[in-house]
């Protein structure tokens, strides 16, 4: 039986940037977008990457996102700074914030770095790792770009996935790379479970009676689920006051559903920490004991039904050298709608 369709990652980055460019944005802009949303698709976050590319030219269609954007340093301190987004692209403001914290950590030691009026910046963990080629720690946290949360024993919708990116860097393991929503799944994955014709696992939704929800195309008739219970909606709550309300971002009730409204500037906030190795001692005996972390962790015993124990970043990794090898597969229903597309704008199909 043949599988779905398999595309390198420079095709898929080429072709994003073409769609782009098409739509108007600056070239240099569309290089560095389609870049990153053809590595989160190399990476297995495929509810972020080219799945995306629809629903972000809608958005330039309709006039909800600023294709020639003044990102700027809003106010700054030695260890700390504060994005004007200008209503860019989500990736466009972060790339320029995680190089900015990267800049102020090798002076400081530990920078943070926020954002308000950005956009949807796809999966967590492609910033919170671009630290790690500098000897550093990332941190990345977002609020999300539509709430599918109530809080915790009530229905009403205020709070999102809101996720959090943690990267750690080994000496000769890989580093551990935690990206998770603070619900069961992402909302993303929802979405393309319903593109797959797939059912949801019990657990990530649950409908306004409380029972479990596992069509994904009836996803609106009900909410998603919190990691662990008040806990995760506690992490929700705080991690949008911290990336949304600290910044001058949205968070609750101000939250816009990118999903539906492609007019409103989300006025999305993320904030990403840059943490400098050298500046807490010895960098070379930090990275060996995290591998004797990670090798103990390795080495011990497993329950039944399990073949090994992971850690996080495992999973995509494995993931990435598949489609470094093989290719990045597309479900053809993708397909179809990206060469749909390519043929409106009179750019190379898929």
């Amino acid at each position: 039986m043949t599988g779905p369709a398999r595309y390198s990652k420079k095709k898929l980055s080429d072709f994003i940037a073409s769609v782009f460019v098409a739509f108007g944005m600056p070239g240099d802009h569309a290089g560095v977008i389609a870049d990153l949303m053809a590595e989160a698709d190399l990476n297995g976050s495929d509810g972020h990457g080219i799945f995306r590319l629809p629903g972000y030219v809608q958005r330039i269609r309709e006039g909800g996102l600023n294709l020639k954007p003044d990102i700027r340093v809003e106010t700054e301190k030695s260890g700390m700074a504060l994005v004007n987004g200008d209503n860019a692209q989500g990736h466009l403001v972060m790339k320029f914030c995680a190089e900015k914290a990267i800049e102020k950590a090798k002076e400081s030691g530990v920078a943070w770095v926020g954002s308000h009026h950005s956009n949807h910046a796809g999966p967590a963990n492609l910033y919170a790792k671009m630290p790690l080629a500098h000897g550093m720690i990332g941190l990345y946290v977002a609020v999300g770009n539509a709430n599918h949360l109530p809080p915790w024993g009530g229905t009403e919708m205020l709070l999102s996935t809101n996720p959090i990116a943690a990267a750690v860097p080994g000496l000769e393991e890989p580093p551990i790379v935690l990206d998770m929503a603070t619900t069961v799944a992402a909302y993303g994955k929802v979405k393309t479970a319903a593109q797959r014709g797939e059912d949801m696992p019990e657990g990530w939704m649950i409908d306004k009676q409380g029972q479990p929800l596992t069509d994904p195309t009836r996803a609106e008739e009900g909410f998603l689920l919190p990691i662990g219970g008040p806990k995760g909606y506690g992490l929700s709550l705080l991690f949008g006051l911290l990336a949304g309300t600290l910044n001058g971002a949205a968070c609750g009730e101000d939250v816009v559903d990118f999903n539906a409204d492609f007019k409103t500037v989300t006025n999305t906030g993320q904030f990403i920490v840059a943490i400098d190795l050298a500046a807490f001692g010895d960098v070379i005996g930090f990275k060996r004991r995290v591998d004797g972390v990670i090798r103990a962790i390795k080495a011990s015993p497993t329950l039944p039904g399990f073949d090994h124990v992971l850690l996080p970043g495992d999973t995509s990794r494995k993931k990435r050298e598949d489609h470094k090898a093989n290719g990045i597969p597309l479900p053809t229903a993708l397909v179809t709608a990206l060469n749909g597309l390519a043929k409106e704008v009179g750019v190379e199909p898929l």
